[in-house]
């Protein structure tokens, strides 16, 4: 999973109790097709499997993170922190070039840091106006704030603050009845 920055983001979604499909890909913003690939490669490496369960109206699907795919996030985001704590030290020590350098070195990871609460969004803030560049350059537009989406800053869930939403941290879990209809 070295440089797939979305792959951890499902990992995560699972983890907090979304169980199926539809309920990851409102979580994560990821597209139907996408996210359809990072399943089957997920499953592909015992990260997460999926069990059938009986349902009301038929068989549903759920997928559930496995030990090794819990193992596999946890790494993941020891990983991600030590990234956040080099450019809060980065920051701290007033060196822009490094910053800016560092942020861009490490772009691809920053959406996986946002969706998993590592991110202090006040503090990013503060990083990207001491260097001079727009928030905007540095979070993709999935991660922007929408009023209008379902999901995004309508639940009390856990962690991954950003602005007013939470990025639909809590849904899923115990009362998840749902199943899915992709193949993999």
């Amino acid at each position: 999973m070295e440089s797939e920055p979305n792959d951890v983001i499902v990992l995560s979604a699972v983890s907090q109790g979304s169980k199926k499909f539809e309920k990851i890909r409102n979580k994560t913003r990821i597209d139907d097709k996408e996210l359809n690939n990072l399943l089957e490669r997920l499953e592909n490496k015992s990260f997460i499997t999926v069990i059938e369960k009986k349902g009301f109206f038929g068989p549903k699907k759920e997928i559930i993170l496995t030990e090794k795919g819990e193992k596999e996030l946890e790494e993941r985001k020891f990983e991600l922190q030590k990234n956040w704590n080099n450019m809060v030290t980065l920051w701290k020590s007033g060196n822009k070039q490094e910053l800016e350098q560092y942020m861009d070195n490490n772009r691809s990871i920053l959406p996986s840091m946002i969706f998993l609460g590592i991110i202090d969004m006040m503090m990013f803030s503060s990083m990207m106006s001491f260097v001079g560049l727009a928030m905007a350059s540095f979070i993709p537009d999935q991660f922007m704030y929408d009023p209008n989406s379902p999901d995004i800053g309508h639940d009390s869930g856990q962690g991954g603050d950003v602005g007013s939403g939470d990025l639909g941290h809590g849904d899923g879990g115990p009362g998840d009845m749902g199943g899915f209809d992709v193949n993999f």
